[in-house]
């Protein structure tokens, strides 16, 4: 199964990035599954490297990388990264500067999509 997920909140205030990071990781766990993650808005700065959050807080960087890791994609919307001052050097590894031609392409690859 093909997923793209699209995350579009905040890393941290609100709990919806969270949950498509963990519904994420879960998906790209199952044998058989390919996940891209495009984070656009302020999900921009959740692909941020070097975080720094209280201990016991979730980390949004380790639960990319985690994707990442089981072969999944993180794309970055470009525009949103411009506009939060997040440059490609800023980048968890395994992450890139995206757009929104390879969103549209993810979307028609994608046999769901989920938005968050």
């Amino acid at each position: 199964m093909r997923t793209l997920l699209i995350l579009n909140d905040a890393p941290y205030g609100s709990e919806r990035t969270y949950n498509g990071a963990r519904l994420a990781g879960a998906l790209a766990k199952q044998p058989g599954s390919e996940v891209k993650v495009f984070l656009i808005g302020d999900a921009a700065a959740a692909a941020h490297t070097k975080q720094k959050v209280p201990t016991g807080f979730y980390n949004l960087e380790v639960m990319l990388g985690s994707v990442v890791n089981r072969g999944g994609v993180i794309g970055v919307c470009g525009t949103c990264m411009d506009a939060r001052g997040v440059g490609v050097d800023d980048l968890i590894a395994g992450a890139h500067r995206s757009s929104l031609d390879e969103l549209a392409q993810w979307t028609a690859w994608a046999d769901k999509v989920l938005v968050f």
